[in-house]
């Protein structure tokens, strides 16, 4: 119930983190978040942060808000947030970043939670949502390198 994909970025580690944890430049990235905007006061990254994502569900479809608060939040190192309401906890999104050599190894990854009803869920269509999902980071991977490496 989880997945990720790595890219390797000619950025150092803190401007990967810069871009990944300014979650208001995600539609630029996104494949499926075209918006998102912090939320309930809070004004940027640190854990406990709340934001809001506007998402399009594999780009079709109708759009919905959803609400994420920040729960890993350390500077070129880690950025990732939960989906759902704290009652209602969906999945979890994040980004880890390493340093390579003059540059970073940038890791997308999602989690689901161990819920029975996201188990049946990944049971059912999680071949074809895990698919979609990792064609989803790396799409938003390569979007990003383009940015941090002009």
């Amino acid at each position: 119930m989880s997945g990720e994909v790595s890219l390797r970025m000619d950025a150092p580690p803190e401007k990967v983190w810069a871009l990944v944890s300014d979650v208001t430049r995600i539609g630029e990235f996104s494949p499926e978040t075209f918006e998102a905007r912090w939320s309930r006061g809070s004004t940027g990254p640190e854990v406990g942060a709340y934001f809001k994502g506007h998402v399009k569900r594999n780009g079709v479809g109708p759009t919905y808000w959803t609400p994420c608060q920040v729960t890993a939040c350390v500077p070129g190192e880690v950025f990732e947030f939960r989906v759902g309401t704290e009652e209602v906890p969906i999945n979890n999104w994040g980004y880890r970043i390493e340093p390579d050599g003059d540059g970073s190894l940038v890791t997308e990854y999602f989690r689901l939670e161990p819920k029975p009803y996201l188990r049946f869920y990944w049971l059912v269509l999680g071949a074809l949502r895990g698919r979609t999902n990792e064609r989803g980071m790396r799409t938003t991977l390569e979007r990003m390198k383009e940015v941090v490496e002009a």
